[in-house]
């Protein structure tokens, strides 16, 4: 019976999901034994037969997931409850040499490199989807102009699609950090109980180099008996980062789709109930589910980092929380992806509302540009400032009214002139140069293909 909403996959995408089942941790762990075997008989280190035996029963459908927990009832302890299954299914010329100079972590450590590889796979595909979704929406009102709202108060004149721009540009971003983090990250360790390659000598780093080249990993360069925990807190770290921006766009359309806002709404299939009492409810369920799962991320660094400062060569803290931490990292960013991916594809944009919003404030919204066109008539800055402040706060009447009242503004400025400079089409700046050029860069990006091998 499942307990976590993960287990019953109400959260995470089966494919993610998949690559932490146990029956696929099992797989990733006898890939690293069959990889050991094989590049120890290619050095001689164990005889050739041997390693033969042990890649081709290094496979679940001799090293069962049932037998494997039996085992580890009896021996309290994994992977060694994988060994000894290995080495049962084994010839007895090749008993000996299964497991040969390894440690546990040789085995947990890279299994995990291969896992977080095929996650971050999956991943890259989705930050694909909602890096592209976000270029089209910039794109497509890149020349409709809103309310640029800071502290909440109207400020100026934005292209709504610049909001859009940002956030593909912050995706941009994320690619790179994927790119350097998985370079550092994605690492093959086999050098035994405390990192020296023990009873392999000399030869443990050739055995490394041709095990990592065997399984697309990157070869250690140094390690303790496990690899350093700062790898993993990079990854946890940098599913939190993303998931903070898709929190950033949640946390955006959320308040768009307010009532009093309404410029935005979140796709509502026929036949969705939004509230179970007010039938009219449309509730950003979607946004909200995103922002929840990022409050869910953000403090599984905290552990991640507690995980470095191991005692001496290594511990067993880091161990417990490690199985909940890295799974629930990748497997929560993928549905915070998958979840923002369905709501901008069908996101409705009120343009009316949209323009509707822009006059609430009877013009006030133009008064930088008011202030502008005062500096360029030969007021000094404070003087405008100040008149232009004075003049907003007539609320009873609209902005353009009020600024007339003041002689000061009138003996210098004609109705004509101020109009001109309150007319939101014109209020964009270099809005369409800027998303054109993150378009560009998008476009250029998402052009070269991911750099993952394919999945084990």
């Amino acid at each position: 019976m499942p307990v976590l909403p993960i287990d019953s996959g109400r959260y995470g995408s089966k494919e993610i999901r998949e690559i932490f089942e146990e029956s696929s941790r099992l797989k990733y762990i006898l890939a690293v034994e069959a990889a050991v075997a094989e590049a120890q008989a290619e050095l001689g280190i164990i005889p050739a037969e041997a390693g033969k035996e042990i890649a081709s029963k290094a496979s679940i459908d001799y090293v069962t997931l049932e037998r494997c927990k039996e085992v580890e009832k009896e021996i309290g302890h994994e992977p060694a409850n994988v060994v000894e299954v290995l080495v049962g299914v084994c010839g007895d010329h090749a008993k000996p040499w299964v497991h040969y100079g390894m440690t546990s972590n040789d085995l947990l450590d890279t299994a995990t490199s291969l896992q977080i590889r095929d996650a971050m796979r999956i991943i890259e595909g989705r930050m694909r989807e909602l890096t592209t979704l976000l270029a089209e929406m910039a794109q497509r009102y890149a020349g409709l102009p809103a309310v640029g709202r800071t502290h909440g108060q109207h400020a100026s004149i934005i292209s709504f699609g610049l909001k859009f721009a940002v956030w593909a540009s912050e995706m941009l971003r994320h690619f790179d950090r994927l790119s350097q983090m998985l370079d550092r990250v994605l690492v093959c360790k086999t050098l035994g109980v405390v990192g020296t390659g023990s009873v392999m000598g000399e030869k443990a780093i050739e055995v490394q180099r041709r095990v990592a080249e065997k399984l697309g990993l990157r070869p250690i360069d140094a390690a303790t008996q496990v690899v350093p925990r700062e790898l993993y807190a990079e990854v946890v770290f940098f599913a939190a980062m993303l998931a903070s921006t898709l929190d950033r766009i949640s946390t955006e359309i959320r308040n768009l789709q307010r009532t009093e806002i309404c410029e935005v709404e979140e796709p509502f299939r026929p036949g969705q109930v939004g509230s179970s009492a007010v039938p009219v409810k449309r509730n950003p369920i979607k946004s909200e589910k995103v922002s929840s799962i990022a409050r869910l991320l953000r403090p599984l660094v905290q552990v991640a980092l507690e995980n470095i400062p191991l005692w001496h060569e290594r511990d067993l803290t880091n161990s417990a929380n490690e199985r909940f931490i890295i799974p629930m990292s990748l497997i929560l960013l993928d549905e915070a992806l998958r979840t923002m991916v369905e709501v901008i594809s069908g996101l409705k944009v009120n343009e009316e509302s949209i323009m509707a919003n822009i006059q609430k404030t009877g013009g006030r919204i133009f008064s930088e540009f008011v202030l502008d066109l005062m500096l360029k008539k030969g007021f000094s800055r404070v003087t405008a400032y100040r008149l232009v402040q004075r003049a907003s706060e007539k609320t009873d009447m609209p902005f353009l009214e009020a600024l007339l009242q003041i002689p000061e503004v009138s003996h210098k400025l004609s109705r004509e002139e101020i109009e001109g400079v309150m007319k939101p089409g014109a209020c964009l700046g270099a809005s369409k140069l800027i998303i054109s050029e993150v378009v560009e860069r998008v476009k250029k990006r998402l052009s070269t293909p991911g750099s993952f091998p394919p999945m084990a």
